[in-house]
């Protein structure tokens, strides 16, 4: 007997058909899925860089049991946008943000959920926003002078 539970992903419903009991939706996301924007690092929800959005709310998926998310929307960093580049991630790279760009999906996922709850955001803020993300490369200057750009952007360069 074949077992199957919809997961609603990025704006669509897939089907996962004969899951693995007990796998975690980070796994589900890259494997099954293939969207290897969300990292696979700590698994433990310490490093960020599976951080993908569940209704709304940023989470290490990880962290959460794949057959959980059933009914939820899930979205990935590549969910983000339909159209190419986010302004984000242009940002990252304008400020040079991304160096090894392991930690740069989650970050960006990060950053958004902070910016679609706090667009106004004061850099301390951001710091403790993203201090669940953690980055080996850049020292988090650029990272947050690029979340602060796209910031003063979207109030129309105020």
């Amino acid at each position: 007997m074949t077992e199957t539970y919809r997961l609603h992903v990025n704006g669509s419903a897939v089907d996962i058909v004969d899951p693995v009991p007990g796998q975690s939706l980070m796994t589900v996301l890259r494997e099954t899925l293939g969207l290897r924007g969300t990292k696979s690092a700590c698994s433990e929800g310490e490093c960020g860089s599976c951080s993908v959005l569940i209704d709304g709310e940023l989470m290490c998926s990880c962290l959460v049991l794949a057959a959980s998310a059933v009914g939820r929307s899930i979205t990935t960093v590549e969910g983000l946008s339909h159209d190419g580049t986010t302004d984000l991630q242009r940002a990252f790279v304008d400020a040079g943000a991304v160096q090894c760009g392991f930690c740069t999906p989650g970050l960006i996922v990060a950053a958004h959920s902070l910016l679609e709850r706090q667009p106004d955001a004061d850099e301390a803020t951001v710091r403790e926003e993203l201090a669940g993300n953690l980055c080996r490369c850049t020292g988090y200057g650029r990272i947050i002078d690029a979340i602060h750009q796209v910031a003063i952007a979207r109030r129309g360069g105020a």
